[in-house]
């Protein structure tokens, strides 16, 4: 049998008809730089050593799932903020169109432009032949994923995060 060509294998991993590679629960945050949506350079992995932080991605800025999806974040981010919780949103788009795109829908959170794919490459999230990244989102603590969903639902997004920041508070006790 021939092997499956790579973006066969690519389209295949980014509509999640193959197992995720995505970082799994336990595992630890890579030392990481980015992009954010100023264009200034950002410590991606230090910022997710401290606290709770939500990293989550999305496949391009300005459409309407993504869109829905860091809505629903702005909406409850009085609220995960009195939780404790940093976002992060990251997608493949310039730092221009991310920062068009976090003051057209009023987004109070930081957006990270990943052009080149290194922080989706460094989380195992799959990208659609460097076009966009599957959604997908990792809940941090200190650094470590304490949740993961590897397919992001734009529309219940906030209240997936706070249903699993509620679960990692009652497992702690």
């Amino acid at each position: 049998m021939l092997p499956v060509p790579s973006v066969a294998n690519a389209m295949l991993s980014f509509f999640g008809l193959t197992s995720s590679n995505a970082l799994p629960v336990g595992a630890k945050i890579p030392d990481l730089r980015a992009i954010d949506h100023e264009g200034q350079p950002i410590d991606l992995g230090a910022a997710c050593r401290q606290g709770l932080v939500l990293v989550y991605f999305y496949p391009k800025a300005d459409t309407p799932g993504c869109t829905a999806q860091a809505c629903t974040l702005r909406d409850a981010f009085a609220d995960l903020s009195e939780e404790g919780l940093t976002i992060f949103g990251v997608s493949i788009d310039s730092p221009k169109s991310q920062a068009a795109f976090r003051k057209r829908y009023q987004i109070p959170f930081t957006l990270i432009a990943d052009e080149e794919g290194k922080v989706a490459e460094a989380f195992g999230v799959p990208t659609l032949l460097g076009l966009a990244a599957k959604r997908q989102s990792f809940l941090l603590r200190d650094g470590v994923v304490a949740w993961r969903d590897v397919s992001a639902s734009p529309r219940n997004h906030a209240d997936d995060v706070r249903e699993a920041i509620r679960n990692l508070r009652s497992a702690a006790g």
